[in-house]
């Protein structure tokens, strides 16, 4: 009995450990890309046609997938956002502090992945959780 004991308390602080790592997060920390269009809601003068602007965002998820770019570096290049300048840093950010399909979109995300095309007022992004 005393050896099944530790095995017990193994198991347990297992369980408690995996049930805390699945409970939604408060706060989470992403990197976005974001490609505008002429007429979307970001400040700038932008060129692009809305249908323009969603090619662009598929080559550049296409690029970051087939291993060309790294998210970071993508985000360096080619996002029209100011956070290009930190590789697409948002930082951390909880609920209630972006435009609702953005926060649905990183909220969702597992760590470690990247989200298909996201559109907001704003454009459209793609969207790496850190955190």
């Amino acid at each position: 009995m005393t050896k099944l004991l530790p095995s017990f308390i193994l198991l347990l602080a297992l369980f408690s450990a995996s049930a805390i790592a699945q409970e939604p997060a408060n706060v989470i920390t992403v990197r976005h890309i974001l490609i505008c269009y002429n007429g979307c809601a970001a400040r700038g003068n932008f060129t692009m046609t809305k249908p323009e602007a969603f090619l662009r965002i598929t080559e550049i998820n296409d690029m970051i997938r087939d291993g060309d770019y790294t998210f970071a570096q993508a985000a360096t290049e080619f996002s029209e956002c100011p956070s290009s300048l930190d590789g697409g840093n948002l930082g951390e950010f909880g609920r209630g502090q972006m435009v609702p399909p953005f926060e649905d979109a990183a909220f969702a995300l597992p760590v470690g992945m990247m989200s298909g095309i996201v559109e907001t007022q704003f454009g459209y992004h793609l969207i790496y959780r850190e955190k």
